[in-house]
């Protein structure tokens, strides 16, 4: 077994499923979405990101490329829950809730096609 591609589909996979648990729920209510959980997604994601660099293949770029999705979106996300607060200073209303949610929702999308191709990755793969 490889520690490396252990490492590296977990934190996929990680990603998806911190990601996915932010999501979840009602869109517009910000009780069933906890800020700690959106930065523990942004934090694993970006981990995610820096050990897809090393990979100098075509499904590693593309595997970069959806990882980089993610992360703007989570941080876009991040910003617009931070501008409602500290900046508006209209707290978090229900079209902020919204919004962050959706774009949460984009990143949840590219982390589902990440780990597609890391199945697929995987199936492919002879010993």
């Amino acid at each position: 077994m490889n520690l490396e591609k252990v490492i590296f589909g977990f934190f996929i996979v990680f990603a998806a499923t911190l990601n996915f648990g932010f999501f979840i729920g009602d869109i517009d209510n910000p009780v069933h979405h906890d800020i700690y959980e959106l930065f523990a997604a942004i934090v694993v994601n970006l981990i995610a990101t820096v050990l897809k660099f090393g990979d100098r293949t075509q499904i590693g770029a593309v595997h970069l490329a959806t990882s980089l999705v993610a992360d703007l979106q989570l941080l876009a996300a991040a910003m617009v829950w931070g501008y409602t607060i500290h900046v508006a200073g209209t707290g978090l209303t229900a079209g902020a809730m919204s919004s962050i949610v959706s774009l949460s929702g984009g990143a949840l999308f590219a982390n589902v096609i990440s780990v597609v191709i890391l199945m697929a990755e995987t199936i492919m793969q002879r010993r």
